[in-house]
């Protein structure tokens, strides 16, 4: 990659539940359809592709709060909540600040076009959204789930704002986001062909319960009681949400492809944590809310046809916060004094996907007591007050527990983690852990 190549268009895609396997590029099944995601699988052959890449935590907002700050999520309140929930409507406390510095706010000022379409999920108006923190248009969801037709939340209110407006639009979600993106590509071609690029973040819900398809606006009434729709889907219907995602993203490389800007936009695709009930996460184990790799290891694809080397592979360790910190770095952009990134510039992977580097990466849970490091090829983690040690590389399903077989490892990386988490506020005692389901509505992993 040459130095003198213009700031890039950026879109940052983060889907909602995804499992680290459901793409086809990351050894996901065909379903009965045919592939699952042939698009997001040709990004990722003509860029890069992270087999070891991590999202900041199991469950989606805080993920949020470390991707909108660059930040170790732990650092705001808002995020000690797993995750904020509809409870939290009219709190000033649970969300984020519009006080604090973000990725949108800062490559704003450093002459961005940014635009949120999708999920927000970081706290409610009036004291929260994401027109206060940086983005200059927002269309999308304030909460975690909502129904694809009705788009109404857990508590039944409609959930679907333009701005800090409801928004009343007849349509199917995905696609509703898809088009407003699409939409967005085409309105900003002019501007950003005069070094006035765009910071586009697209947060789909999909594939997020309920399990609604195209195809299923019969089940509306059914779910609009039970929106975490214990009752339904399946693998089927859950294949064709994520293809339904894949076929918008198309729509998106598309209109890049026809107002001549896909070359110079890297657009980045990952998942806000690991799978829900129906998802694939083979080898690992676990998903959404647990600490084990199937909670936290996520899709990493990055394409940037000027400057990512096509059909490319990286082991390169990473979390979300560090995708923050690339951003900023790409676009010229900086955090203000006293918020200085905790995420590490993965802008020399970009350009070299073998350029790979040490980092530490590290987790903690108010569920179920749950902590986490990772380093190298080892990683430390603790459940339910269990210690476990593993080697990730020769044992990615954790199931060959080496704390006993190597104690001083494991007590350094306990240490390790017990001097970090010291930097870190303590979880408060008020903060929440909401479950949607447990083992009476499901057999346990």
């Amino acid at each position: 990659m040459t130095m003198d190549i213009k700031r890039p268009n950026i879109i940052f895609i983060v889907a909602d539940d995804l499992g680290f396997a459901d793409l086809g590029c990351y050894g996901g099944r065909d379903a009965q359809f045919g592939p699952v995601s042939p698009v997001l699988d040709e990004l990722a052959a003509a860029g890069l592709r992270f087999t070891q890449g991590y999202s900041n935590s199991p469950v989606c907002s805080p993920t949020r709060f470390a991707l909108m700050t660059a930040r170790y999520q732990y650092r705001l309140r808002g995020a000690a909540e797993e995750p904020i929930n509809g409870r939290s409507k009219g709190s000033t406390l649970l969300g984020l600040s519009p006080d604090h510095p973000t990725l949108p706010s800062q490559l704003r000022a450093a002459g961005y076009h940014t635009a949120l379409i999708g999920k927000w999920h970081l706290g409610y108006p009036p004291h929260f959204s994401p027109l206060r923190s940086g983005y200059e248009e927002f269309f999308g969801p304030m909460s975690g789930g909502v129904d694809y037709f009705s788009h109404a939340g857990t508590n039944g209110q409609h959930d679907l704002y333009c701005g800090e407006e409801e928004k009343m639009e007849v349509g199917y979600l995905t696609d509703l986001l898809s088009q407003r993106a699409v939409d967005y590509v085409q309105r900003m071609a002019p501007t950003a062909s005069q070094d006035k690029p765009f910071f586009l973040s697209l947060h789909y819900t999909a594939p997020h319960w309920p399990w609604e398809t195209r195809e299923d606006h019969a089940l509306v009434a059914d779910i609009k009681s039970n929106l975490f729709h214990l009752d339904g889907g399946n693998i089927h219907t859950y294949q064709r949400m994520i293809h339904h995602m894949d076929e918008g993203i198309g729509w998106i490389v598309n209109a890049l492809k026809e107002t001549g800007q896909l070359d110079n936009t890297l657009i980045v695709f990952t998942s806000d944590n690991g799978g829900e009930r129906f998802s694939d996460s083979w080898p690992l184990v676990g998903g959404k809310m647990d600490l084990t790799e199937g909670g936290i290891r996520v899709p990493w694809i990055a394409h940037w046809p000027v400057a990512v080397p096509a059909g490319t592979v990286t082991t390169q360790q990473c979390m979300t916060m560090d995708w923050s910190a690339t951003l900023l770095e790409l676009g010229g952009a900086v955090m203000p004094s006293g918020y200085a990134p905790d995420g590490v510039s993965l802008a020399r992977v970009l350009r070299n996907p073998a350029a790979n580097f040490s980092t530490a990466l590290y987790w903690r849970m108010n569920h179920r007591g749950q902590r986490a490091l990772r380093e190298g090829d080892w990683k430390y983690l603790r459940v339910d007050g269990n210690d476990y040690l593993f080697n990730i590389p020769a044992d990615e399903r954790e199931r060959a527990n080496l704390a006993k077989k190597q104690p001083d490892r494991l007590a350094n990386m306990r240490n390790q983690w017990e001097d970090w988490n010291a930097t870190m506020p303590p979880i408060p005692e008020d903060a929440t852990v909401s479950l949607g389901y447990s083992a009476k509505d499901m057999p346990q992993r």
